[in-house]
């Protein structure tokens, strides 16, 4: 691995990165949210797994529980991030391996059977290029799973302040999928807890949720939708899923006449 698992990430993943946004510690405590979502990839996560952009690590333990065979590489382009992933104990407690830097920094020979976007796609510029990128790491038969915030007229001050470049409707996440993919599940999550962002854009126009405010939406809103979401078809909701799997053979190769 040419990754540093300590320090600044490594020249060819990339500059060192500092992550500006402050809610990463608020959403820690979401964790009806984290259970939910991580139902809707359970029979995703198989093999080798790349987490991509772990931060601190805490969405890690919910998913890792799903596959404990293989490998699970977190990788994390904040360096102050993935020290304190690694400081909490996470890779022993979790049997996964922190590393700094970004997927332009893997070797070519680095692959997976599953590469996980989990709320990270929204703060890349080149959200195309990434996923290809990432496609390029996948074995055949593999997947990549994006969740991401929905809904570009959602989009305030709070997204910006946190580094999102966008927010994603169906269409444009679909539309971003690698070449030679197949889109596997495209979904919106989170119905209610969808009226309360808009209600939150349209009304009070609020910035950082505050700790009760996420414990309000966690508590009672995702546990609401989790019954609604279903119902409704998941047609709405606040977050987006994408999953893409690639072909697990390539076809064979054309005969010159």
């Amino acid at each position: 691995m040419s990754l540093d698992t300590g320090g600044p990430a490594t020249p060819g993943a990339g500059l060192e990165f500092t992550y500006i946004g402050p809610e990463l510690d608020l959403f820690a405590h979401a964790l009806t949210w984290k259970n939910y979502f991580a139902s809707r990839l359970q029979e995703f996560l198989k093999g080798d797994v790349l987490e991509v952009g772990a931060g601190t690590g805490s969405i890690t333990p919910y998913l890792r529980p799903m596959n404990t065979q293989g490998r699970w590489l977190c990788l994390e382009p904040d360096p102050a991030l993935g020290r304190r992933a690694r400081e909490s104990g996470i890779e022993s407690a979790f049997s996964c391996e922190f590393v700094t830097g970004t997927l332009a920094g893997l070797p070519a020979s680095e692959a997976f059977d599953t590469v996980l976007y989990i709320d990270v796609l929204e703060h890349i510029q080149h959200d195309a290029a990434e996923l290809e990128t990432a496609a390029a790491h996948l074995r055949p038969g593999g997947s990549i799973c994006v969740l991401a915030p929905a809904h570009q007229w959602l989009f305030t001050k709070f997204d910006e302040s946190i580094g999102h470049f966008r927010r994603y409707s169906k269409a444009t996440l679909a539309a971003v999928g690698p070449v030679g993919l197949r889109l596997a599940r495209l979904e919106y999550l989170d119905s209610c807890g969808l009226a309360a962002s808009a209600g939150n854009r349209l009304l009070l126009r609020s910035g950082m949720p505050n700790m009760r405010q996420i414990l309000l939406w966690d508590r009672v809103l995702v546990r609401a939708s989790k019954i609604v979401d279903p119902l409704i078809g998941r047609t709405l909701g606040k977050s987006v899923l994408a999953v893409w799997t690639k072909p697990a053979t390539n076809p064979p190769p054309a005969i010159s006449a």
